[in-house]
Protein backbone atom coordinates (compact mmCIF):
# COMPACT_ATOMS: atom_id res chain seq x y z
CA UNK A 1 0.00 0.00 0.00
CA UNK A 2 1.16 3.31 -0.74
CA UNK A 3 1.81 5.75 2.04
CA UNK A 4 -0.76 8.01 1.15
CA UNK A 5 -3.22 5.26 1.48
CA UNK A 6 -1.97 4.02 4.95
CA UNK A 7 -2.37 7.24 6.04
CA UNK A 8 -5.99 8.11 4.73
CA UNK A 9 -7.03 4.87 6.15
CA UNK A 10 -5.22 5.25 9.70
CA UNK A 11 -6.52 8.83 9.87
CA UNK A 12 -9.43 9.30 7.92
CA UNK A 13 -12.94 8.04 7.86
CA UNK A 14 -13.94 4.38 7.23
CA UNK A 15 -16.06 3.53 4.26
CA UNK A 16 -20.06 4.22 4.89
CA UNK A 17 -20.96 1.00 5.21
CA UNK A 18 -17.76 -0.14 7.65
CA UNK A 19 -19.27 2.42 9.66
CA UNK A 20 -22.33 1.86 9.63
CA UNK A 21 -22.10 -1.90 10.14
CA UNK A 22 -20.03 -0.82 13.18
CA UNK A 23 -22.76 0.93 14.94
CA UNK A 24 -21.98 2.18 18.22
CA UNK A 25 -18.46 0.39 18.15
CA UNK A 26 -15.58 1.97 17.79
CA UNK A 27 -13.79 1.18 13.86
CA UNK A 28 -10.15 0.33 14.70
CA UNK A 29 -9.20 -0.82 11.17
CA UNK A 30 -10.40 -2.40 8.05
CA UNK A 31 -9.36 -4.11 4.46
CA UNK A 32 -11.16 -4.70 1.33
CA UNK A 33 -12.03 -7.69 0.21
CA UNK A 34 -11.29 -8.99 -3.17
CA UNK A 35 -14.63 -10.15 -3.13
CA UNK A 36 -16.18 -6.58 -2.64
CA UNK A 37 -16.92 -5.62 1.19
CA UNK A 38 -14.42 -5.16 3.59
CA UNK A 39 -12.96 -7.16 6.78
CA UNK A 40 -13.19 -4.88 9.71
CA UNK A 41 -11.72 -4.66 13.05
CA UNK A 42 -14.22 -2.87 15.98
CA UNK A 43 -14.13 -2.09 19.26
CA UNK A 44 -16.43 -5.18 19.89
CA UNK A 45 -14.79 -8.06 17.65
CA UNK A 46 -14.32 -8.50 13.85
CA UNK A 47 -16.70 -8.52 11.01
CA UNK A 48 -17.13 -9.33 7.72
CA UNK A 49 -19.02 -6.15 6.01
CA UNK A 50 -21.89 -6.29 4.48
CA UNK A 51 -22.66 -10.21 5.25
CA UNK A 52 -20.86 -11.01 8.64
CA UNK A 53 -22.08 -11.59 11.72
CA UNK A 54 -19.72 -9.81 14.89
CA UNK A 55 -16.99 -12.44 15.70
CA UNK A 56 -16.49 -11.06 19.38
CA UNK A 57 -12.25 -10.98 20.37
CA UNK A 58 -12.44 -13.34 23.23
CA UNK A 59 -13.60 -15.59 21.05
CA UNK A 60 -11.09 -15.91 17.91
CA UNK A 61 -9.59 -18.67 18.17
CA UNK A 62 -6.82 -18.26 15.61
CA UNK A 63 -6.22 -15.46 12.82
CA UNK A 64 -3.96 -15.83 10.59
CA UNK A 65 -2.65 -13.55 8.22
CA UNK A 66 -0.46 -14.56 5.18
CA UNK A 67 0.69 -11.18 3.30
CA UNK A 68 0.73 -11.25 -0.48
CA UNK A 69 1.87 -7.58 -2.01
CA UNK A 70 -0.54 -5.41 -0.90
CA UNK A 71 -3.26 -7.63 0.59
CA UNK A 72 -2.99 -11.05 1.72
CA UNK A 73 -5.55 -13.87 3.60
CA UNK A 74 -6.70 -13.81 6.79
CA UNK A 75 -8.06 -17.18 8.03
CA UNK A 76 -10.53 -16.67 10.71
CA UNK A 77 -11.06 -19.62 13.49
CA UNK A 78 -14.22 -19.05 16.01
CA UNK A 79 -14.38 -20.58 19.19
CA UNK A 80 -17.43 -22.01 19.28
CA UNK A 81 -18.76 -23.32 23.12
CA UNK A 82 -19.86 -26.94 23.31
CA UNK A 83 -20.62 -27.33 27.09
CA UNK A 84 -20.05 -24.66 29.59
CA UNK A 85 -16.21 -24.43 29.90
CA UNK A 86 -15.31 -26.63 26.74
CA UNK A 87 -15.06 -24.76 23.44
CA UNK A 88 -14.11 -26.51 19.92
CA UNK A 89 -12.51 -25.18 17.27
CA UNK A 90 -14.94 -24.01 14.51
CA UNK A 91 -14.22 -23.87 10.70
CA UNK A 92 -12.18 -21.25 9.55
CA UNK A 93 -13.55 -18.51 7.65
CA UNK A 94 -11.28 -17.06 4.59
CA UNK A 95 -11.20 -13.48 3.70
CA UNK A 96 -8.99 -12.56 0.83
CA UNK A 97 -7.88 -8.96 0.90
CA UNK A 98 -6.41 -6.65 -1.99
CA UNK A 99 -5.74 -3.95 0.65
CA UNK A 100 -4.81 -4.43 4.28
CA UNK A 101 -3.97 -1.64 5.73
CA UNK A 102 -3.83 -1.85 9.58
CA UNK A 103 -5.74 -4.44 9.87
CA UNK A 104 -3.39 -7.42 10.14
CA UNK A 105 -1.61 -5.66 13.18
CA UNK A 106 -5.11 -4.44 15.08
CA UNK A 107 -6.37 -8.04 15.10
CA UNK A 108 -3.30 -9.62 16.16
CA UNK A 109 -3.05 -7.08 19.24
CA UNK A 110 -6.88 -7.25 19.79
CA UNK A 111 -7.03 -11.03 19.98
CA UNK A 112 -3.52 -11.22 22.37
CA UNK A 113 -5.08 -8.59 24.72
CA UNK A 114 -8.03 -10.73 25.35
CA UNK A 115 -5.72 -13.71 26.45
CA UNK A 116 -4.29 -13.63 30.01
CA UNK A 117 -3.28 -17.18 30.34
CA UNK A 118 -2.86 -19.90 28.02
CA UNK A 119 -1.09 -23.61 29.26
CA UNK A 120 -1.37 -26.30 26.94
CA UNK A 121 -1.27 -30.29 28.74
CA UNK A 122 -0.89 -33.50 27.35
CA UNK A 123 -3.45 -36.02 27.55
CA UNK A 124 -2.94 -39.74 28.62
CA UNK A 125 -3.69 -41.29 24.96
CA UNK A 126 -1.92 -38.86 22.76
CA UNK A 127 -2.90 -34.96 22.03
CA UNK A 128 -3.66 -32.48 24.38
CA UNK A 129 -5.40 -29.77 25.85
CA UNK A 130 -5.56 -26.16 25.71
CA UNK A 131 -6.34 -23.85 29.08
CA UNK A 132 -7.16 -20.70 28.54
CA UNK A 133 -8.01 -17.63 30.30
CA UNK A 134 -9.68 -14.46 28.72
CA UNK A 135 -10.95 -11.30 29.34
CA UNK A 136 -14.41 -11.24 28.35
CA UNK A 137 -16.17 -7.74 27.81
CA UNK A 138 -18.47 -6.68 30.87
CA UNK A 139 -17.46 -9.55 33.32
CA UNK A 140 -15.19 -9.02 36.08
CA UNK A 141 -13.56 -12.31 36.12
CA UNK A 142 -11.33 -14.31 34.01
CA UNK A 143 -12.97 -16.59 31.86
CA UNK A 144 -11.35 -20.29 32.04
CA UNK A 145 -12.09 -22.42 28.64
CA UNK A 146 -10.82 -25.91 27.69
CA UNK A 147 -9.76 -26.87 24.15
CA UNK A 148 -8.88 -30.12 23.34
CA UNK A 149 -6.53 -30.77 20.38
CA UNK A 150 -8.72 -33.74 19.15
CA UNK A 151 -12.51 -33.19 19.55
CA UNK A 152 -13.19 -36.82 20.38
CA UNK A 153 -11.15 -36.63 23.44
CA UNK A 154 -14.45 -34.74 24.91
CA UNK A 155 -15.50 -37.80 25.29
CA UNK A 156 -12.89 -39.81 26.65
CA UNK A 157 -13.33 -39.85 30.68
CA UNK A 158 -9.53 -40.25 30.89
CA UNK A 159 -8.86 -37.24 28.97
CA UNK A 160 -11.42 -35.17 30.67
CA UNK A 161 -9.92 -35.87 34.13
CA UNK A 162 -7.12 -34.57 33.19
CA UNK A 163 -8.37 -31.61 31.77
CA UNK A 164 -10.24 -31.08 34.66
CA UNK A 165 -7.39 -31.36 37.06
CA UNK A 166 -5.08 -29.46 35.00
CA UNK A 167 -7.87 -26.87 35.13
CA UNK A 168 -8.61 -26.52 38.80
CA UNK A 169 -4.97 -26.17 39.01
CA UNK A 170 -4.77 -23.36 36.60
CA UNK A 171 -7.28 -21.83 38.49
CA UNK A 172 -6.25 -21.95 41.56
CA UNK A 173 -2.63 -20.71 40.71
CA UNK A 174 -3.99 -18.03 38.49
CA UNK A 175 -2.13 -14.73 39.46
CA UNK A 176 -5.35 -12.12 39.37
CA UNK A 177 -3.14 -9.43 39.84
CA UNK A 178 -2.63 -9.41 35.86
Amino acid sequence: MNPFRRLAQRFGRPPGPVAEAAGDDDVLAWGARRDGGWLVATSAGLRAVPDGELLPWHLVGHARWAAAETGGTFAVTPLVEVEPGVQTRGPATRHVLDDAGELPAVVRRRVDQTVVASKRHPLPAGGGVLLVARRVPGQAAREWTVVFDDDADRDDPAAREVARQRLAEAVDGEDTTR
